[in-house]
């Protein structure tokens, strides 16, 4: 069978490259074709487009990268023409998704969605688009089953989580090989992940960094994103005593005492590690102040949201500054505060139902491509 894949970020970079992995298990004979990254090209096919050319966050910043974005979508187009998949693999990044499986619906490609948008979360009215354009939707959060099918009537697949996959399939290393293979002191650590993309790294470290000179007993560790070259990060570390490694950030949640997150993914990525954690976010003023509006969640942490209370502290736009950062911090360096932390963690790993998202979705993709044959 042929496959195309389009995954706009390095969360969807990573999830895609273990459903290739499980769809090459189920279809030896599967070629890929794909938008994503280094992961996915590490699983073989062509590359047509890497994701750090897609990534652009916030109302404000995709209405000026408006021509990209539809020059983008023109060439995915055609370049789907030219390649006549059996079947379209959305990866979340629904902006970009949602107009590729419009057209491609009515050019009668076969759309199949793993990891759905989070229309729970706002543009609840998607639902028209998912039900007129995607064929098969598979989901990865256990309460977005009955979202879909008792509140929307439209069947989906729940998989499992793909985290849990990526986590179980690491290599460990201990804190010792850890630590010597990068230098570091026998300080424990703290680890900062302040996201992926240039514009939210800058805003959260500038804040993030100040509160290093508090906590002199730990090492502070920044997490640096396979989407940005080494180089972007220097002015940081000239103005905090602090170590950067790069594309590690698994290796560096599994030795971590506690970590600085930026909200996203890498939320949920550092309770699976079992790490007490500040969910942190600042957005530029008009973004932050349309999503408040049209949002119409309690929680922003996937943490916070799957468990439906506050597990970790969220501080958002205003509330992310340094006197509340020091504060939090210290609160989750606490022993008893970390005892509630941990029992709240693990609860969070029994509802997301295990291991298996990968292997399960590839199993079901390739079911329905070989009854439709």
């Amino acid at each position: 069978m042929k496959y195309y894949l389009i995954a706009g970020e390095a969360s969807g970079d990573l999830h895609a490259s273990n459903l290739m992995k499980a769809l090459k298990q189920e279809d030896p004979k599967a070629q890929f074709r794909f938008w994503g990254g280094d992961l996915m090209q590490q699983q073989g096919g062509e590359l047509v487009k890497h994701y750090r050319d897609l990534a652009f966050m916030g109302f404000v910043e995709v209405l000026f990268n408006l021509k990209t974005i539809l020059k983008n979508i023109k060439i995915c187009k055609k370049d789907i023409e030219a390649y006549q998949p059996d079947v379209l693999i959305f990866i979340d990044y629904p902006g970009f998704n949602f107009r590729i499986a419009e057209w491609a619906k009515q050019q009668g490609y076969k759309t199949h969605y793993y990891i759905s948008p989070q229309i729970w979360a706002w543009k609840e009215n998607r639902i028209k688009a998912i039900k007129r354009d995607i064929d098969e939707m598979y989901v990865i959060l256990p309460f977005e089953k009955d979202f879909y099918e008792k509140k929307h009537q439209f069947p989906v697949h729940f998989v499992g989580h793909p985290l849990l996959d990526a986590i179980d399939n690491r290599n460990d290393i201990s804190l010792e090989e850890f630590t010597k293979t990068h230098q570091l002191s026998s300080k424990p650590i703290i680890a900062l992940l302040p996201g992926s993309r240039k514009q939210e790294i800058s805003k959260m470290l500038s804040t993030m960094l100040q509160v290093t000179k508090d906590f002199e007993d730990y090492q502070f560790v920044i997490a640096g994103a396979p989407s940005q070259d080494q180089e972007f990060y220097e002015p940081f570390l000239k103005k905090s005593n602090v170590f950067l490694i790069m594309n590690k950030t698994y290796d560096l949640l599994s030795v971590s005492s506690a970590a600085l997150v930026t909200s996203g993914t890498a939320t949920l990525e550092t309770a699976l590690f079992n790490v007490p954690e500040v969910v942190c976010y600042k957005g530029s003023r008009i973004s932050y102040e349309i999503a408040k509006r049209v949002i119409k969640l309690d929680y922003i942490s996937l943490v916070n949201l799957i468990m439906d209370k506050e597990v970790v502290k969220e501080l958002i736009q205003h509330e992310f500054n340094v006197k509340n950062l020091k504060a939090e911090l210290s609160k989750i360096l606490n022993p008893e505060h970390r005892a509630q932390l941990f029992s709240d963690y693990k609860v969070l790993k029994e509802k997301l139902g295990g291991s298996g998202a990968s292997k399960n979705t590839a199993q079901l993709i390739y079911k329905n491509l070989q009854a439709d044959e």
